[in-house]
């Protein structure tokens, strides 16, 4: 048998062990695409074709992947994953998997819990008014959003608790319906018997309206007031109607002082409801008020690649941290544009590229230039990188003013993004110390020196830092 059937039946092999030990999603995504390259000093090379498939290996399967291969190569010390291009239109058979049946879901079984109809998927029960797909688990959390998160996490825990009510804050598309309605799921997971009650302000309105139309208010109370958990959406709706408002006040109190949950979810913090009746804006913040922030850079790198996932798809790195860099307003239009992206590669049978995601980009947000960039003719070539131009890019990638980079404020905030630009506009643009210190409000030439020797020796050991440089070059069109 030659060396390479040798290296194929050891990967087979591997492939075969490591299968009823990974999700299927996961094991079809991560290696449809994969294959044993070589074995040098003891040590297995597979190969894989993105730096993305690296990453996820390296992260998450190395051991697995190496105790495998030491059952039917004792001799294997180490395991090293290098990417590999050509693997990228290959297709690894992997053990008679059935593909087609990855998205196949269990038999959908109805009953009835206390008079409502609600949904059986086999994991727990979840309410027919709740999506099933929002869970705590799947809400990407970076440092600005771990407070929402594990609030929610404490009223799935302990409904009735010292969370009661939770408000929950922000704007549009950042996730407030995500963790308003996890908490339901999370709660009939638990206790299946509890009556989770789910819906928008909008719909609260319209219901009272209806009943008060047909003579029902008795039988629309006890339907509201005979409940475990009310969630309701957007409640900044309720503004000017007074009718809706009182019935939804004396709700509120009923459940509160019954010590049943509430959580509620607005555009503004309760002081800002101006349209809203004082008694109730007051006791929407009398418990946990929380706010949902748009996710950093890193946190929206993460949602992508989780959306990858999910999608079954693998994506250079480079065109997710485009995306993640140049859509900043919502999780919503993140998503949306990384949809956009894979659809029309789908279509035209290519694999997304910056370039394909600038083009989406362009047409989706009428952009003629993304950061330097003229997507019909790429850079143009009397385009002259300035000082200000960097300024602009730094101050909009870290979400300050360039009044701030030139200005004095000695923040960590403030600074490291003062560092970074001087040391790009040294390295990218080969300016004098001393003019960039001109260009940074008159600052002394060794100033820029050491901010720029500074940010060096931190590349040497700042994975993070690197990751910043790197991304601000690619929004340079370096």
């Amino acid at each position: 048998m030659s060396k390479n059937a040798d290296l194929k039946e050891l990967w087979m092999n591997v492939l075969t062990r490591l299968e009823p030990t990974i999700k299927r999603t996961n094991f079809i995504t991560w290696f449809r695409n994969t294959a044993a390259f070589e074995i040098k000093d003891s040590v297995l090379v597979i190969g894989v074709p993105n730096v993305f498939a690296q990453d996820w290996i390296l992260g998450k399967y190395k051991v697995k992947i190496l105790q495998a291969a030491q059952e039917f190569a004792p001799q294997l010390t180490g395991l090293e994953v290098e990417v590999k291009s050509e693997l990228l239109d290959s297709e690894t058979p992997l053990n008679n998997i059935d593909v087609s049946k990855i998205n196949s879901s269990p038999e959908k079984k109805v009953r009835k819990v206390r008079g409502k109809q609600e949904v059986s998927l086999g994991n727990g029960v979840r309410s027919k008014m709740l999506n099933e797909r929002y869970n705590l688990d799947s809400f990407i959390t970076g440092k600005e959003n771990r407070l929402p998160h594990a609030a929610a996490t404490a009223v799935a825990n302990m409904p009735g608790g010292i969370y009661n009510p939770m408000y929950i804050y922000g704007g549009v598309g950042l996730g407030k319906t995500h963790l308003l309605q996890s908490v339901g799921n999370a709660i009939l997971k638990d206790t299946p018997e509890k009556i989770v009650r789910y819906l928008t302000a909008e719909r609260f309105v319209s219901e009272v309206v209806d009943s008060m139309r047909n003579g029902k208010m008795d039988k629309f109370k006890t339907h509201y007031r005979d409940i475990d958990v009310l969630l309701v959406d957007d409640v900044q709706f309720f503004a000017k109607k007074n009718s809706s408002q009182q019935e939804f006040f004396h709700t509120f109190n009923e459940l509160y002082d019954a010590n049943k949950q509430i959580v509620i979810t607005s555009d503004r913090p309760p002081s800002e409801l101006d349209d809203l009746e004082n008694r109730l804006t007051t006791r929407f913040g009398i418990g946990m008020v929380v706010e949902v922030l748009m996710p950093e850079f890193e946190t929206r790198i993460a949602i992508l690649q989780d959306k990858c996932m999910d999608w079954q798809m693998i994506i250079d790195p480079d065109v997710l941290e485009f995306i993640a860099a140049n859509v900043s307003s919502s999780v919503r239009e993140l998503e949306s544009v990384l949809r956009q992206v894979i659809g029309e590669a789908k279509i035209d049978n290519r694999v997304p590229t910056v370039k394909s995601a600038a083009e989406v980009f362009q047409r989706l947000y009428r952009a003629k230039e993304i950061i330097g960039l003229d997507v019909d003719k790429g850079r143009d070539e009397n385009f002259v990188m300035t000082a200000g131009d960097v300024m602009k890019v730094v101050s909009s990638y870290y979400r300050v003013t360039v009044d701030e980079l030139k200005g004095e404020v000695r923040k960590k905030e403030v600074m490291v993004p003062r560092q970074v630009c001087m040391y790009m506009i040294r390295h990218e643009l080969s300016e004098s110390f001393e003019k960039i210190g001109q260009d940074f409000g008159g600052r002394m030439h060794t100033t820029v020196m050491n901010a720029c020797n500074n940010v060096i020796k931190k590349l040497k050991k700042d994975s993070r830092l690197v990751r910043d440089i790197n991304a601000i070059k690619r929004e340079m069109g370096l």
